[in-house]
């Protein structure tokens, strides 16, 4: 895709001076700094997208079991005897 931009001329200035600078040319300078901007955003809209879907997941069969697989990982996995979820403190502090 071709993009025409009217460019302030001190835009241009600062373009011109980090393309030197780099070693390349306006336009690759400009391709890259367009792509660094954008790629956080994709990113964070990909992410976004799966912590909904998952918010969305309606089976809570799975979420339960799935959170007591955790607790029960948690507490097998510690140097102490004493347990991160006491069964006696569930529904109380977790």
């Amino acid at each position: 895709m071709t993009l025409t931009l009217n460019l302030s001329p001190e835009l241009e200035q600062y373009l011109l001076q980090e393309a030197i600078h780099h070693g390349l040319s306006v336009e690759e300078l400009t391709l890259q700094l367009l792509a660094q901007s954008i790629s956080p955003k994709q990113k964070q809209t990909e992410a976004v997208r799966l912590i909904q879907s998952w918010i969305e997941d309606e089976d809570e069969e799975e979420q339960q079991e799935t959170g007591q697989y955790l607790v029960q990982a948690l507490d097998s996995d510690r140097l102490s005897d004493r347990k991160l979820f006491p069964p006696e403190l569930k529904g109380l502090t977790w």
